[in-house]
């Protein structure tokens, strides 16, 4: 372990390793995704490659993915709204349709100028999520474009940054844990005004002089995710031997242990199954069952 955290190049070199694969299997926007709110704040640009969302004070923007998916892994790299961000929102999450809905959620929370982004994460199982954890970065999201990656199984859950794990969650059902595997999700993403509670509680706003703010996006990757078809199965079922399908039971390797490790002792900053006074009843059955990464 200790060799794994005094090596910051290991993580470079990683993180290098992950987006040059990522550029050989890129999507193209016009293909996998349709802008579905903003009035024109949601942009594709350079011939499918590029895609920005944008927020001024009248609105917003977002998108979808055009295909829906139950199971895999999906990734997109992402270069958050620079400077001063704070009030701003950054949504990235894969989500069900109708009232009882499945959700997997990055939202990335903008900050004053020199102060970092914080790292939102929540899993909502039949409507009902209030399992959130928090992390600083380890980089500044604003420089240049990082990866962002949903690993989902019917095992885990696991949250991706560059590689890097700093999110699982696994499947406790035999422990009476709702768990999301039954509805097919898509791909959505959001810049949005937040500024009552997204920066320090809603204590700084949105300082509108900087808008427009934007968020970039690239190298959306889908190509390892079972694509969920009308007929109730999926671009996995006919092909056993794909490797979206050996990763319908991948689970982690000790070497991404201990890289969720090191980020949950050096960057997490909430844990609600940390939270005392929050659940005063006791905390939430899989807290004291190891899923608490």
């Amino acid at each position: 372990m200790a060799a794994f955290l005094s090596s910051s190049g290991y993580i470079l070199l990683f993180s290098l390793m992950v987006t040059s694969l990522m550029v050989a299997s890129a999507g193209n926007f016009y293909q996998d995704i349709q802008v579905t709110w903003g009035d024109g704040r949601g942009k594709i640009l350079n011939n499918g490659e590029l895609l920005t969302l944008s927020l001024d004070k009248s609105s917003g923007s977002g998108f979808q993915s055009t295909n829906q998916y139950l199971f895999g892994k999906i990734d997109m790299q992402i270069k958050f709204v620079p400077g001063n961000s704070a009030g701003t929102v950054t949504t990235y999450y894969l989500r069900s349709e109708g009232s009882s809905w499945d959700e997997i959620d990055f939202e990335f929370l903008g900050n004053l100028s020199g102060d970092p982004y914080i790292v939102h994460t929540n899993i909502f199982s039949q409507g009902k999520g209030n399992k959130e954890q928090q992390f600083y970065l380890w980089f500044d999201p604003t420089a240049d474009f990082h990866t962002y990656s949903i690993l989902w199984n019917a095992q885990h859950i696991v949250l991706y940054v560059d590689g890097t794990p700093i999110r699982e969650f696994k499947n406790l059902e035999s422990i009476g844990v709702p768990y999301p595997k039954k509805q097919s999700m898509r791909i959505y993403s959001s810049l949005w005004n937040a500024d009552d509670w997204a920066t320090r509680g809603g204590l700084v706003k949105t300082d509108w002089s900087q808008a427009p703010f934007t968020a970039s996006y690239r190298n959306f990757n889908a190509d390892n995710a079972c694509i969920w078809r009308s007929s109730g199965s999926t671009s996995c079922s006919s092909n056993s031997n794909s490797t979206s399908s050996v990763l319908l039971s991948q689970q982690l390797d000790s070497t991404s242990k201990e890289r969720l490790q090191w980020v949950q002792k050096n960057y997490m900053v909430y844990n609600y199954c940390a939270d005392t006074k929050r659940f005063p009843q006791g905390l939430p059955v899989e807290c004291t069952a190891s899923n608490t990464s």
